[in-house]
C-alpha cells in the first residue's frame, strides 16, 4: 500500500520566536526520520497552490483579511498570546493548508491509498473568526470543506486525537450534519472546551474527555464509543487531526501513551475505514512537543498507514 507524504520546507520560515514550543524542529525531526526509512511505499509530494476561496468556507472574510494584513515585513507579530507569525508564515500557513488539499486529491485520484502531512503551523484551535493556540488557519477544516465542495461528498468524519480539544474544528462544524467531529482529549485542560455534553446542533460532535494521568489501556478503551459512532455515521472519508502530545513524555500535557499506542490506534481506525470508506484517510500533524516522542509516534503512525 502506498502512502503519500505531503510537505515542503516553507515550514522552516514560520518563526515563532526563541523558546516557543511550536518550533521548526518538530517537523524537521519527523521529515528526516521518514526519509531515512527509504520505503518504496512512501510517495513524497509538495503541496500545490490552491484556490483561496476554500479558506473562506472555514473562516470569515474579516478574519482572513486581518491575518493577511498581519503578516509582518520583519520581526514577529502576535495574533494572540500564543500564536506568533513572522514574514515566512504567509507561505508556511498556506502550504500547510495546501498539503492537506494535495493529499486529498492524491487519495481521491488513487495516486496513493492514504496520506500524512507533516506540516506546521497546526490548525485545530483556529476558529471561524480567530487564531488561537499556535493555529492560524484550520487546516483540517479547510480540507473537510474541500471534500464537500470539490468532491461533493455527503458525509465525512474528522478524528482528532491531539491531547488538546480542537475547539476551532468544533466551532466551524457545530451545525454541519455532513461532518462528524470526534475528539479525545485531556479535560479539563487547555482550551477549556470539549465537555461530553457539547454534541453539536445536529448531534455531529462527539467529545471524549480524558482525565489527567490516563493510561494506554484506558485511552484505547475510550475509542470503543468513538468507533460505534463512526459506524453509525458511515463517513465517505476520514480526516485525522494527528496530534502526538498525548505521549507520556510530552511537556504540555499529562496523558500517558507510549509511542506504539499510535500504531494500535491508527490500525484500528484503518480497519474501520476499510469497511466504511474504501480506506480513504488523510492525516495531518497537529501537536507533539517532545521531539523524540514525536518522531517515534509518527514512525508508528505512518508504518500503520503503509500496511
Amino acid at each position: 500500500m502506498k502512502t503519500g507524504i505531503i510537505t515542503t520546507n516553507t515550514y522552516i520560515n514560520h518563526d515563532t520566536g526563541y523558546g516557543h514550543p511550536e518550533r521548526a524542529d518538530r517537523v524537521t525531526v519527523v521529515i528526516d526520520h521518514l526519509k531515512k526509512l527509504k520505503s518504496k511505499n512512501l510517495i513524497w509530494k509538495k503541496p500545490k497552490k490552491f484556490d483561496l476561496k476554500y479558506l473562506g468556507y472555514a473562516h470569515d472574510k474579516d478574519y482572513l483579511d486581518n491575518v493577511t494584513e498581519s503578516f509582518p515585513k520583519q520581526g514577529l507579530n502576535f495574533l494572540d498570546g500564543d500564536t506568533i507569525i513572522s514574514p515566512g508564515s504567509k507561505d508556511a500557513t498556506r502550504d500547510a493548508v495546501g498539503a492537506i488539499l494535495t493529499a486529498i486529491d492524491g487519495v481521491m485520484k488513487k495516486d496513493f491509498k492514504n496520506a500524512f502531512c507533516p506540516v506546521r503551523p497546526p490548525g485545530h484551535h483556529a476558529e471561524k473568526q480567530k487564531a488561537m493556540g499556535f493555529c492560524v488557519y484550520n487546516n483540517v477544516a479547510v480540507g473537510a470543506y474541500y471534500l464537500l465542495e470539490k468532491y461533493k461528498l455527503s458525509k465525512l468524519a474528522i478524528i482528532d486525537f491531539d491531547v488538546h480539544h480542537g475547539n476551532g474544528t468544533q466551532d466551524i462544524f457545530f451545525d454541519n450534519e455532513k461532518v462528524l467531529y470526534i475528539s479525545s482529549h485531556q479535560h479539563p485542560y487547555y482550551p477549556g472546551s470539549g465537555a461530553a455534553n457539547e454534541k453539536g446542533i445536529k448531534d455531529n460532535i462527539l467529545n471524549v474527555p480524558l482525565a489527567s494521568g490516563t493510561q494506554s489501556h484506558e485511552f484505547l478503551n475510550a475509542y470503543e464509543n468513538i468507533f460505534k459512532k463512526l459506524k453509525e455515521f458511515k463517513p465517505n472519508f476520514i480526516l485525522l487531526s494527528a496530534g502526538f502530545d498525548a505521549h507520556k513524555d510530552d511537556p504540555l500535557a499529562q496523558i500517558n501513551l507510549e509511542s506504539r499506542d499510535f500504531y494500535t490506534l491508527t490500525k484500528r481506525i484503518m480497519v474501520l475505514a476499510k469497511d466504511l470508506c474504501d480506506e480513504r484517510i488523510v492525516s495531518i500533524l497537529e501537536g507533539g512537543y517532545d521531539l523524540n516522542a514525536l518522531k517515534e509516534s509518527v514512525d508508528y503512525h505512518v508504518k500503520s498507514l503503509m500496511e
